[in-house]
């Protein structure tokens, strides 16, 4: 089967675009799904083309703010405070915390994607609950 390339880096330019995780486009026999991770061709994952993380938040971003320094959800799921149920937690208020270190995890697809901190810093404030769904960008913790 051939490729269009042209299709799928417009299909990655609507995802920037329109600020979207995930796109899915069929024709005929063909289904092609770009995500923020990867494209799908007939449920075959192949190398993604030009696929960039939107202009606005990079993964997991870290914003200055009033409050401190925000730490974000780099894609849509549900919000996992430990690694699995009855675990110690990743983090805790007052917890000093180094760049890289993980935060919590973002459950999507029944993939346990880490969220890495984007910074040192103190936790200020852990703003999702165990086992909340969260959106993309939307503000995990608080870091001073």
């Amino acid at each position: 089967m051939k490729i269009d390339k042209k299709i799928i880096k417009e299909l990655s330019d609507y995802l920037d675009e329109f600020k979207l995780t995930e796109l899915e486009y069929t024709e005929k026999d063909t289904k092609i799904k770009v995500s923020k991770n990867n494209v799908s061709i007939n449920n075959q994952t192949v190398p993604t083309i030009d696929n960039k993380a939107p202009s606005a938040k990079t993964a997991s971003e870290s914003i200055k703010s009033n409050l401190g320094i925000e730490v974000t959800s780099p894609i849509i799921g549900t919000a996992y405070h430990a690694p699995e149920p009855g675990a110690k937690k990743f983090i805790e208020v007052g917890k000093k915390i180094k760049k890289g270190d993980t935060i919590m995890i973002v459950e999507a697809m029944k993939t346990m994607n880490h969220v890495p901190s984007t910074t040192d810093g103190i936790v200020k404030e852990i703003l999702v609950s165990d086992g909340q769904p969260v959106e993309f960008g939307q503000v995990l913790i608080t870091l001073e």
